[in-house]
């Protein structure tokens, strides 16, 4: 389907291929994994043609159609209904139709049996399109991604930036590409979400390539895994788990072929080394000599990866009881999001927090936080607790100015120098890297300064919003770590199963606007959940987590007159409004420079040209906060 033969490909002076190799066959699920900034999705940009190789070639045959989800596509705006962007795909069928229409008003005036034929013609190609069934596809799809029938026929503009990525996925499913190219397809996705695109992509007919830093997703969408490492491509016959437990294989093997010929050099050098001044022995010298300059040396087995080697402090020990949140009642205007919920918290407590977006979630932790008031009921903080809150928009609170060290140093844990570094170490930031700007880190990098800072508190009580997006296999590993060394007491929100199944000893959900408990861990609660829809199923009852309507009392008080928006919320109306004026002026910044780097005559000036796709990374990259603040704000 697609040979990739002898790649070689550099940015600037940093080789990021050198001469690899890689064969994509029909029906291939692979998922492409490797450290950030290895070249992942540099892979998938030369795939469909935006980037060209400096080296070697790419094979492809004239049949294969590519479909790309990118995050470049969160920008993507248009006041069109998401049902017509997403109908998008169906372009030809499109054309098709409206050449119908257009036919179906000539014979209003000029019924001929040309006529007749020409609308059979073009009804039977239509029906070879799937034009019928179009929209009922695109409406299935969209749904099954977390949108609610009404929503389809509201404008793009309207939603925020992960939502519009969900529906340029939507569209690209729809176009069924023979290759489908998803680049982190997960960050904009909730668990259910996540489930639906699971099951979808198992009956896909092409061929997928996935780069997620989700484990449990990559396991069960992908049959292959092909290692992006020293600028080459290593496949493996089979999902994560199977690369693991290969690769751990294949290191044994290296690792004893490497001491073997180590052993080997030495001997040999020894030999060298005793008789290269002995007449009678010169000659078998300089013959072992050439032979080892010709040795092909085999490399030593890369360190294993990053340890969490801290140990957290608490300057006090809290009480029994965290927190108690007592009948507690939360309503934006008409919107009721809990009803009389209770909410218990006891030290040692280990909290995952899951569900769908659009449920509560993020509120619920602004209310446990107690950066936000309930409309009714209690809250009650324990004896002695240390609260720290680690969320998305935290990264804009980081001093870009700062170098990393500083930033830590400033955090005002009182741990010294040496401390520090240690910390950071072990968020894989070691020697002269602690001393690079806050201003030149990538959003996953950000994340990990922020998340060091978060764990050095001295907190006992951590609040974790989402603590794994833009965050790379080998960091969630470490927040695993970290956490597990943690005694204190956390509740965490995230859509990564194999993270929440790691960390977590109790499960959160949100459910008929109440907050409700299980007991174990997400693979028991996983299970339980699954029992309660098969009993409900069979005894022909609705589904246990389909939401219920509020009581009757409910619904009258909530039909009474709009409450005049507290403070906390003008302000965020506010901020939501410039941080939407914010995004227009960074996306028309943006097509600027996507047009300057269109133009072929910027070329032929280095300077201009570096200077030109710096400033268009970094707006990227400030549009990308942008709308996930947007996001957040648009939830309060």
């Amino acid at each position: 389907m697609i040979s990739i033969n002898d790649l070689d490909f550099h940015f600037g002076s940093r080789t990021l291929y050198d001469g690899a190799n890689l064969h994509i066959k029909p029906k291939d699920k692979i998922g492409l994994i490797g450290l950030n900034g290895q070249g992942k999705s540099t892979l998938l940009r030369i795939l469909v043609g935006e980037y060209k190789p400096d080296g070697g070639s790419i094979s492809m045959g004239k049949e294969v159609t590519l479909g790309f989800l990118n995050q470049d596509l969160l920008s993507y705006d248009s006041h069109e209904p998401i049902l017509i962007v997403a109908m998008q795909a169906f372009g030809e069928a499109l054309a098709l139709q409206k050449q119908i229409d257009e036919t179906l008003l000539e014979f209003e005036t000029n019924y001929t049996d040309d006529l007749v034929d020409k609308l059979a013609d073009l009804q039977e190609r239509f029906e070879a399109l799937g034009g019928y069934t179009m929209q009922a596809r695109t409406e299935e799809i969209l749904e099954g991604l977390g949108f609610t029938t009404e929503e389809l026929q509201k404008p793009l503009k309207l939603f925020s930036g992960g939502w519009r990525m969900r529906v340029m996925l939507a569209k690209i499913l729809l176009q069924q590409p023979s290759l489908l190219l998803l680049d982190e397809p997960t960050n904009h996705l909730d668990l259910p979400s996540i489930k639906w695109i699971e099951n979808y992509l198992a009956g896909y007919e092409g061929a997928v390539i996935i780069v997620s830093h989700d484990r449990e997703f990559l396991d069960r969408t992908t049959n292959t895994t092909v290692e992006v490492t020293g600028g080459k491509l290593v496949p493996y016959a089979g999902n994560y788990s199977y690369y693991m437990v290969e690769k751990e294989e294949r290191n044994e093997i290296q690792k004893g072929a490497f001491e073997n010929q180590q052993a080997a050099i030495r001997q040999a050098e020894r030999f060298i080394e005793r008789f290269k001044a002995k007449a009678s022995k010169a000659k078998q010298a300089q013959s072992r000599q050439k032979a080892l300059d010709k040795m092909d040396r085999i490399e030593d087995v890369a360190p294993e990866a990053a340890k969490v080697n801290f140990s957290f402090r608490f300057s006090v020990q809290p009480g029994r009881h965290i927190l108690r949140m007592e009948h507690v009642t939360k309503k934006y205007d008409e919107k009721t999001i809990f009803r009389d919920t209770n909410v218990h918290i006891e030290r040692g407590d280990k909290i995952a927090l899951i569900g769908a977006n659009g449920k509560g979630k993020s509120t619920l932790m602004r209310l446990v936080a107690g950066t936000e008031a309930p409309t009714a009921g209690n809250h009650q903080l324990g004896h002695n607790v240390i609260m720290a809150f680690y969320a998305q928009h935290q990264l804009e609170s980081l001093r870009i100015e700062n170098e990393i060290l500083q930033e830590m140093i400033e955090a005002g844990s009182k741990r010294n120098e040496m401390e520090l570094r240690t910390v950071l170490g072990s968020f894989l930031f070691t020697g002269d890297q602690v001393f690079k700007k806050i201003k030149v880190l990538s959003g996953g990098e950000k994340s990990r300064v922020a998340l060091a800072k978060t764990l050095i508190s001295e907190a006992n009580f951590l609040l974790l919003d989402e603590p794994t997006n833009h965050l790379d296999m080998q960091s969630v590993n470490i927040l695993i770590q970290a956490l597990d060394q943690f005694e204190g007491t956390f509740i965490v929100i995230s859509h990564d199963r194999f993270f929440v199944e790691n960390v977590a000893t109790k499960i959160w959900y949100i459910e008929d606007f109440q907050l409700k408990e299980y007991p174990g861990t997400y693979a028991e609660y996983e299970q339980w959940q699954e029992d309660r829809e098969k009993e409900a199923k069979k005894a022909g009852l609705p589904s246990p987590s389909a939401p219920k309507p509020l009581p009757k009392e409910e619904k009258k008080a909530d039909a009474a007159p709009a409450k005049t928006p507290s403070p906390d919320q003008k302000k965020a109306l506010r901020e939501l409004a410039e941080v939407e004026k914010k995004i227009d002026e960074r996306e028309k910044e943006l097509a600027q420079y996507e047009a300057q780097l269109a133009d072929p005559q910027i070329y032929q000036n280095a300077a201009q040209l570096k200077d030109a796709t710096l400033k268009f990374e970094q707006v990227k990259k400030e549009l990308a906060q942008l709308n996930d603040r947007w996001e957040m704000l648009a939830e309060m």
